[in-house]
Formats: structure tokens, sequence, C-alpha cells
């Protein structure tokens, strides 16, 4: 299957997705008025600290394709943080933390999957339901209070560097690229990209769309247990808030991106071009010093404006 599911149009210029054009944007205008920007080692730093929200939104790019929403994703990361955390520091173990965190991210994006998809529960609805479900555990099973004592090998997994490369940016990419094979390469990604166009067909072929729904939100809660070791790692404690609003940013980067909410329509690395984007603005408008409030205005403005470019594009 080609990775390109939109056909090119015949204006070089309208080839250019909305979101790379933000993305320069960005560059140029924090590169002029925050200091320290263009700095090899800030813009390695907005590559680390774009690791997790990847992790995050690559599976909701499959999720949204088949016309689905996950909004618990967010709370969900701080629950699997916080038990990465909880059973690290009981185990000194990094593999049955993982394993753990793993777990518990699956148990609820099956949980997701077959609200969805068997008891008929819109995704905003239902997610929404387990959203708060995560956000509960996570207080429940911290107590209220940050989890502390984590292993010196847990935290290297954010802090290493494998041949000068930080750690988190080499699992980022070896995330992108089994997404892009599970997607493009495989008969599993066909039928993701039936799930949102054209259902009736795999029903045609014998498929069951249900399963294959609890399949691609079981693969979102699996990817938030991952990024649960990474959250872990880089705050060096598991915190019962830790990831809340997460899952608007991951939204926000599938958007911007140019994944269609409707027909299956998908792109990830339009995907990955829209974290980085989301990276950089945050990233400079903590330079400028400017309120979190701030910058979550600005990512929603972020959204509105790449698609604006787009339609634009399209219309031209």
């Amino acid at each position: 299957m080609r990775e390109t599911v939109i056909a090119l149009p015949a204006n070089p210029l309208q080839r250019i997705p909305g979101v790379a054009v933000m993305l320069v944007l960005l560059v140029v205008l924090f590169g002029l008025i925050a200091p320290g920007f263009l700095s090899v080692p800030n813009i390695s730093n907005v590559l680390v600290q774009s690791t997790i929200l990847m992790m995050l939104a690559l599976p909701m790019t499959l999720i949204i394709m088949t016309e689905g929403l996950d909004l618990s994703m967010g709370a969900v990361l701080t629950l699997t943080s916080l038990v990465v955390a909880i059973v690290a520091v009981a185990t000194k173990s990094i593999v049955l933390a993982l394993g753990a965190g793993i777990l518990v991210g699956l148990a609820f994006g099956i949980a997701n999957g077959w609200l969805v998809a068997f008891v008929g529960i819109p995704p905003f609805v239902a997610t929404l339901g387990t959203l708060g479900m995560a956000q509960g555990l996570s207080l429940i099973v911290s107590d209220g209070q940050s989890v502390v004592g984590i292993p010196a090998g847990l935290r290297s997994v954010y802090s290493g560097e494998i041949a000068g490369i930080p750690a988190p940016i080499l699992l980022a990419l070896g995330t992108y690229f089994a997404f892009h094979g599970l997607l493009y390469h495989t008969r599993f990604g066909t039928y993701i990209f039936a799930l949102g166009g054209n259902r009736e067909a795999l029903r045609y072929a014998g498929r069951s769309p249900g399963l294959l729904l609890v399949g691609v939100y079981a693969i979102g809660g699996a990817m938030a247990g991952l990024a649960g070791l990474l959250m872990t790692a880089r705050m060096n404690s598991g915190h019962p808030t830790a990831g809340l609003g997460l899952e608007f940013d991951a939204i926000a980067a599938v958007a911007v991106g140019g994944t269609s909410f409707e027909r299956g329509n998908g792109w990830l690395l339009g995907t990955v071009l829209g974290v980085i984007a989301v990276g950089v603005l945050r990233n400079g408008l903590n330079l400028l010093a400017l309120p979190s409030s701030v910058q979550v205005a600005s990512v929603g403005i972020l959204v509105i404006v790449a698609l604006f470019v787009d339609g634009l594009r399209s219309q031209s």
C-alpha cells in the first residue's frame, strides 16, 4: 500500500502540507525572538521532549483513521507511569516495570475498543469514561503523592545515549518505523484504512470490524504503557497528574499532520511533523517564559491555522 493516500495536485506548491509550512514558520519566528532557540542543545532538547508525544500520536493516528478518538490516552499514560514507578521501586527490574505498564495500558485499550465496537458507545463518550477511571485509579494507587526512589537504570532510559544520539530519539525512530511497517506494509494496515473508509468491504471479506477496532485501540493502550516508561524516567518519579492533557497535544498533532477524521485517510509522516511542530511551539513559548495556559491556547491556534492553510491550498 502506498504511504500517501491523497492524490498529489498538479501545482507543486500544493504538495507542501500545511504542517510543513507552519513548522518552518515557527522555527524562523522563534529563531528570531527566542534566545538560544536555534542552538544545537535546544534543538536536541525539542526532539527528546517530543518522543513521549510521538508515542501517543502515532497510535492516535490509527484510531482517528477508524473514525474514532481516544480521550483517555493522557490519563492512561499517567496511570501506566505510576505503575512503572511502583513496580520499579518494588522489584528494581525495568523489564517487570515495563511489562506491568504495558499490561495496564493494554487493558484500557481493549476496554475502549470493546465499548466502542461491541457496546456501541460513541468513542468520545466511551473514552471520556475510561479517562475518568484512569484518573481515579492514578490517585488511588499513588494516594495522591509522587512515587520516588526510581532505580538509576530506569532513569538512564531517558537520559542515556547510544553512539552520541539520545536514547529517547532512537526509541521514537524505532516506533515510527514499526508503525510505518504496520500501516503500509501489512494486511492489518489495509484493514485500518478500510475501517475508516469501507467497513462493509471487511464484512464481505469475512473480517470482523469489531475485533479489528479492539485491536487498534489495544495498540493505543499498549503504547501508552511504553510511553509511561519514558515518562517515569524523564520525571525520575511517578506523578498522579504527569500525563494529563497530553491526549490533546496528540490529537492536535494528528490533525495538524493531515489525518482526516473521516474516510480513513491518514499520513504517519505528517503526524511526526505535527508532533515536532507542537514541540517547537511549546519549547519556544517556554524560552519566552510564557505561562502554560498560553501554550495550550497556542496549540489550539496552531491546529486552526494549519488546517486553514491546507484549506487554502486545496482551493487553489
